[in-house]
């Protein structure tokens, strides 16, 4: 008699993961050489690609399998074409644009952190030699401040209408960044002003984008350490956008305990973060956005809804409410007590 077959799982998931970074590797090559821009609206050929590349043939021609193969390219014949999504975020000539954002998610700054991870997971937190993205003035932030406009805009607009500002409102912008999502908010109520909070040389960039959008006359900076500097008080909301999630509880309650006291009573608290379930394994994104956190921060982590609301209340805010984006973030609004 013979013996059963026993059927193994497939090992496709561990290939698939063993080999991600070549995944990340082929998009940023390809969004280098702006190979997506170079196809257009029509399919293209090799050599017509590698000419507008300034490329080898041989390397275009591997490159474009390869991204075909991910579903970034559609093959027909022999030559490529843009699929939807390619068409949509990666070539220039679209408004939704997503491909500059990869010269801070692709950085070395954040990439490298994860050469580190075995130690990082073994001590809970990251070893001196690496890269502490929330170390003083860490220069990554002026990078992040340049590339992650286009990326941050649906989450702005979606902030923008979860408040619906109307009458006179002042608004604080804690660690901006690129300023988009006070900025949108200006644009929307004339009568809104904006107080800006993040090192100098990143302020350069939100006061460069507050004049580009129109509402630079109603946007202050004020430079330091969101932490150390003093808000003032009297402000009518204020923004804590992908700002937590560096942090451990307690700093983040503590923070949260400042920030209300630079509230009106009644002013609100707008975080914006990647927020998974309290199994902490769904959705996938947002559960996974730990691992950054683990990988580049000293005690950050990705919260779930209870968590942020046990922080919010914990600080003195109340009538915790979720709210959706158009991205993988969602929206949290307290107000204060």
């Amino acid at each position: 008699m013979s013996t059963p077959v026993q059927t193994m799982p497939s090992a496709d998931l561990f290939f698939e993961t063993a080999f991600a970074y070549q995944r990340s590797a082929a998009l940023k090559t390809a969004i280098d050489l702006d190979l997506f821009t170079a196809i257009g609206d029509a399919p293209s050929f090799v050599d017509q690609l590698a000419t507008r590349c300034k490329a080898a043939p041989r390397g275009i021609r591997i490159l474009c399998h390869y991204l075909t193969t991910l579903g970034f390219l559609d093959k027909r014949g022999e030559a490529f074409a843009l699929t939807p999504v390619s068409a949509a975020y990666l070539s220039k000539g679209s408004p939704a644009y997503l491909g500059g954002t990869l010269e801070f998610l692709s950085s070395g700054e954040v990439v490298r952190n994860f050469d580190h991870l075995t130690d990082t997971t073994r001590r809970g937190t990251i070893p001196p030699s690496a890269n502490n993205t929330v170390s003083e003035e860490n220069p990554m932030w002026v990078t992040f401040a340049q590339a992650m406009l286009p990326m941050m805009m649906p989450n702005a607009l979606a902030i923008a209408d979860t408040l619906n500002l109307t009458g006179k409102m002042r608004v604080l912008d804690i660690a901006a960044g690129h300023g988009i999502f006070g900025i949108v908010l200006a644009q929307r109520n004339p009568e809104v002003e904006i107080v800006a909070v993040d090192w100098p040389s990143v302020l350069e960039v939100a006061t460069a984008n507050a004049t580009r959008f129109g509402v630079r006359e109603r946007y202050r900076t004020l430079a330091g350490d969101a932490f150390g500097v003093d808000f003032g008080t009297g402000f009518d909301v204020a923004l804590i956008t992908n700002f937590l999630h560096h942090f451990d509880v307690p700093t983040n309650v503590e923070f949260l305990r400042k920030v209300a006291a630079a509230l009106k009573p009644g002013g609100r608290a707008v975080i914006l973060e990647f927020v998974p379930n309290a199994d902490k394994v769904s959705p996938a994104f947002a559960a996974q956005f730990g691992l950054t956190m683990l990988a580049g921060t000293p005690g950050g982590d990705a919260y779930s809804l209870d968590e942020l609301e046990h922080m919010l209340t914990g600080a003195g805010f109340s009538r915790v409410s979720a709210h959706p984006t158009p991205t993988p973030e969602r929206v949290i609004v307290g107000t204060k007590a």
